[in-house]
């Protein structure tokens, strides 16, 4: 009897594993239909008409294409200029708007004046190597940030010399993804015979 339940409970489980990241996407999805639905309705609720409705989403959204077009051809846009110099003024709300800045800027190809390496780096002891994303440079010294599993937006941000870390092959992306993965898409197992 008991073997007989272990199978179907083994397939349910391996169900189960095999549909969450459709069950996550869809959640995803989800979440961004409501917020859309509920900026419209607030948009809706002010204007009482459907063209004015249309008409705001259809200025913002190429608004907010001009702005992508701008930051890609010249790396800045006059737009984000003024709201920065704007925010620059208000105390507080200038040193988090600042930081949140670099962090995206770090993460996105426009700024290249931000480092995008990815390092393996000892933590958090000899011999424990993990991936880390090079956040900025002084002489010698790596400004890490290590990030931990399976949320990478969570982590420590450690101050190491350059000798003890090696380079990787992996982009931002890459692992990032690793690390999501808790280790299993890692496409650089070759790295691997360096980290000694």
């Amino acid at each position: 009897m008991k073997e007989l339940l272990k199978k179907p409970f083994n397939y349910f489980l391996i169900g189960v594993l095999a549909v969450i990241p459709v069950v996550i996407v869809l959640q995803i999805m989800i979440f961004v239909r409501d917020r859309v639905s509920d900026l419209f309705q607030l948009v809706y609720g002010y204007s009482d008409n459907y063209f004015y409705t249309v008409l705001f989403f259809t200025v913002s959204f190429l608004i907010l294409v001009y702005i992508g077009h701008k930051i890609a051809q010249e790396g800045r846009s006059w737009v984000i200029a003024i709201i920065d110099s704007v925010i620059e003024k208000i105390p507080f709300l200038n040193t988090i708007y600042r930081v949140l800045k670099k962090v995206i800027n770090m993460f996105s190809s426009h700024d290249k004046a931000i480092s995008k390496e990815v390092v393996y780096v000892e933590y958090p002891k000899e011999g424990i190597w993990v991936p880390a994303y090079v956040t900025n440079k002084h002489d010698d010294k790596y400004i890490l940030f290590i990030p931990t599993s399976p949320n990478p937006t969570s982590g420590f941000t450690v101050i190491v010399d350059k000798s003890k870390v090696i380079a990787s092959a992996m982009n931002i992306e890459e692992a990032t993804s690793f690390i999501v993965s808790v280790g299993v898409d890692f496409d650089k197992a070759a790295e691997t015979s360096r980290l000694i």
